[in-house]
């Protein structure tokens, strides 16, 4: 009887390996086809790391089990090396941002939800507005990357969340893709800079998404580097969603039609960011001074958008952080979907990443070398 168990086990075990590994390998034509065209690979690359652990595991079992078959998912977990090397990051040494390397200048991206941190409270927003912004401040950075940066020129000194920088940062270049009651209430991408600002330039998002791609040309002794942050569509889930999600995780009765909702939102993002990667690739290409990408992509490594956009970049996270990554602190334990990208003519000597809980998503600070 026990003979038999153990070969049905070893049947159920051996079919959820090739499942596996059938889905893991599909995985793997993510960064290769476009969303807007092969949306189902949006949805496929956000499952990698999960699979990837998925087969560690299978691979393990089998070595015990029979060692032969050990061979099928450690071929197939080899196929991913290169989406395996751009989600986990192997970089031991500890970075001190209390110190900045000499001949440095240190760079923050950071999606600051609003200005307004978490909470629902008024009051405790008016205060959030003030430590977030002395939380960047406090890392006596050069130049600040904000998304989803909100301001009002008509509100007053509460409302005035460019004043909060503008002692330390003179400079400074905002998207404004939001413009509601002639500067009532504006959002968008900000970018600020200690450095002289020579030039700036905005680029548009097709359809109703309020989103640009903004770039600043910043003067830093006798080079000229080009800064470009964007803010890329999101999956726009409000507490109407979450509260579906819910109900998908608890089977209820609504959940068909909740997973419904919830499907087509995310199938409009992924199509959306593919076409916007698109963009943000023709612009950052062909700059002809040394550049920097940074930003929220709203994707993971292993997606179209970030292959798209990264190119011949580096990760800083890559270079000088350990583990995956994660930026993000909603919907999933493992994902990373905020970047700072420099060109190969910059040493990345530091990167670290800052929970404040004053955004859902983590500060970035890198600090850069020209070589």
């Amino acid at each position: 009887m026990a003979n038999v168990l153990r070969r049905v086990i070893k049947k159920i075990f051996l079919l959820l390996t090739i499942v596996v590994c059938i889905m893991y390998l599909l995985t793997l034509l993510a960064p290769y086809l476009n969303p807007q065209h092969w949306w189902l690979v949006g949805f496929l690359g956000l499952t990698f790391p999960y699979l990837f652990f998925s087969l560690v595991f299978i691979f393990f079992f089998w070595l015990i089990a029979k060692p032969k078959l050990a061979l099928l998912p450690l071929i197939v977990l080899l196929f991913g090396i290169k989406q395996i090397g751009v989600t986990f990051a192997a970089h031991f040494s500890s970075n001190d941002l209390t110190k900045k390397p000499d001949s440095t200048f240190r760079l923050i991206s950071w999606n600051v939800a609003n200005m307004y941190g978490l909470s629902n409270n008024k009051e405790i927003k008016q205060h959030n507005r003030t430590e977030l912004a002395q939380s960047i401040l406090d890392l006596n950075p050069d130049i600040i990357c904000l998304q989803e940066f909100n301001h009002s020129y008509t509100q007053g000194e509460g409302a005035d969340n460019i004043g909060l920088f503008t002692g330390q940062f003179p400079n400074f270049f905002y998207s404004k893709d939001f413009n509601k009651e002639n500067g009532f209430y504006t959002s968008g991408s900000i970018v600020f800079s200690k450095y002289p600002i020579i030039d700036s330039g905005k680029v548009d998002y097709p359809g109703n998404f309020t989103g640009s791609l903004i770039y600043v040309d910043i003067k830093i002794n006798d080079d000229t580097l080009r800064i470009f942050t964007t803010h890329l569509q999101s999956f726009g889930f409000n507490n109407e969603d979450y509260a579906e999600m819910n109900k998908i995780k608890q089977r209820d009765e609504q959940s068909i039609e909740a997973s419904r909702n919830i499907f087509i939102k995310m199938k409009a993002a992924f199509s959306n960011r593919g076409n916007q990667a698109d963009i943000v690739h023709a612009q950052t290409d062909s700059v002809l001074h040394r550049s920097i990408v940074c930003g929220d992509f709203n994707d993971v490594p292993t997606s179209y958008t970030y292959f798209r956009i990264r190119g011949k970049r580096q990760d800083a996270f890559l270079q000088n952080g350990l583990g995956v990554g994660k930026t993000y602190n909603s919907l999933a334990p493992m994902l990373r979907i905020d970047y700072i990208l420099p060109d190969t003519s910059f040493t990345i000597k530091q990167f670290d990443m800052i929970d404040e809980n004053l955004s859902d998503h983590a500060m970035l600070v890198s600090d850069l070398k020209l070589k």
